[in-house]
């Protein structure tokens, strides 16, 4: 296991110049987060890491973790669905082993599912009526959203609905075991293979590992990723000697701005959860994804740890989206973390096809994801750029900050 190096010498910045970038229009980032975002008290702090290959170069803190706190470079964040690329690469290594395959049925891991059929009518207080499957689930669907499942907060379909109800994704909701019993029950929204829809299928892959490596997700991701890339402080349960480190967490509210959601004193992530969610249970730091980013941008490789080889990478970074299209062409998703247009999804991560059809500057195969709570990251390729930008308000979709910081990072791209 390599050894978590200090945290300053994590954080260090290199000559923001010598890396490429014009400083100065760097800094217009954190001004623009500044008047636009923290003066107004839309955002109750924001964190932002800009490198370079393996290098920072430009780190920003701003803004209080806690009410008269400073924000520090140690602050735990709950990343959310940024937990989903590193429960895909954990499945991926179980790929590499020979344990599993893209191609296979998920009943293989999961036999429950044998007879789950897909929504024909009903729901509420009404049977639910559905048909046989025209095609098998795989686990590809399950890595690229393709699989037919769905998350409540859609409210869009009676299947949405159901989900609320049986409250499968509540930080107490069922355990995975449960999940998969539960879920069993509850039809598809279409055929696997057919659309795209954002949904708990993270959430399954996590527990395909854990029955694949029999033992518990947390620990079946810390043996796979979280310790060999030396992520000391990315845990699905914050240690009560950390907790100190964990920022206040806010909900938008139309009248008051924001409105705290989960206080970092007394916070729902120092609690063991019932469900280990390889969607969206992660709490990490700056430092610590940053870690993870540079492991992605080293072809599967950090600090002479290797894992993930270069080509199942490239096979993940890929858009897998059937023929080969973008999320306005498949996506029935109310909300994601990723605008559609220019947009293909691999294997647990959104790829650019098309930058100018996304609006943003940015490169041909860059990849990214973002986190409920307005977290995001993004690994371009071939500029060698690694953006982390972290805050704690949801929804992400409230603000358009993401799309604000992408474009003046390019803007300050000078070589």
């Amino acid at each position: 296991m390599n050894e978590m190096a200090p945290l300053k010498a994590e954080l260090s910045i290199s000559d923001p110049a010598e890396l490429g970038f014009d400083p100065a229009r760097l800094a217009r980032i954190d001004a623009h987060l500044k008047a636009r975002y923290l003066d107004t008290g839309r955002l109750p702090h924001t964190a932002l890491l800009i490198g370079r290959g393996d290098e920072i170069a430009h780190l920003s803190l701003q803004g209080d973790a806690r009410a008269g706190e400073a924000l520090r470079g140690d602050a735990i964040f709950r990343i959310a669905s940024m937990s989903k690329p590193i429960t895909s690469i954990a499945f991926m290594q179980l790929v590499e082993e020979g344990k599993l395959a893209l191609a296979d049925p998920v009943t293989k891991v999961i036999p429950e599912w044998k007879d789950l059929g897909v929504f024909v009518a009903g729901g509420g207080n009404v049977p639910f009526v559905s048909r046989p499957a025209a095609t098998p689930m795989r686990m590809i669907d399950l890595l690229r959203h393709t699989a037919g499942l769905t998350y409540s907060f859609q409210e869009r379909t009676p299947i949405d609905a159901a989900y609320r109800k049986l409250k499968l994704e509540a930080f107490s909701g069922p355990d995975l075991e449960e999940m998969i019993r539960i879920l069993a029950g509850v039809p598809l929204q279409f055929d696997p293979g057919t659309s795209w829809n954002y949904s708990v299928a993270t959430d399954i892959l996590g527990a395909i590992i854990q029955r694949v490596d029999d033992k518990p997700l947390d620990e079946a991701i810390a043996d796979r990723v979280t310790r060999p890339l030396g992520m000391a402080d990315t845990h699905f349960q914050v240690p009560a000697d950390k907790l100190h480190r964990l920022p206040d967490c806010y909900a938008f509210h139309p009248s008051e701005v924001k409105k705290l959601y989960d206080p970092g004193e007394g916070s729902a992530w120092g609690r063991k959860p019932n469900q280990l969610s390889g969607g969206g249970g992660l709490a990490s730091t700056l430092a610590d994804y940053h870690r993870f980013c540079r492991m992605l941008i080293n072809d599967g490789e950090l600090d002479g740890t290797r894992i993930i080889s270069r080509k199942t990478l490239e096979l993940m970074t890929a858009n897998h989206l059937p023929g080969g299209g973008d999320l306005t062409q498949h996506s029935t998703a109310l909300f994601s973390e990723a605008e559609n247009a220019g947009v293909g999804f691999g294997l647990g991560f959104a790829t650019t096809l098309d930058a100018a059809a996304t609006m943003i500057p940015g490169s041909k195969s860059d990849f990214y994801w973002g986190g409920m709570f307005s977290t995001a990251f993004f690994v371009d390729p071939v500029e060698n750029i690694i953006m982390i930008f972290m805050t704690q308000l949801m929804p992400s979709s409230t603000y358009p900050v993401r799309r604000e910081i992408k474009t003046m990072l390019y803007s300050a791209l000078a070589d």
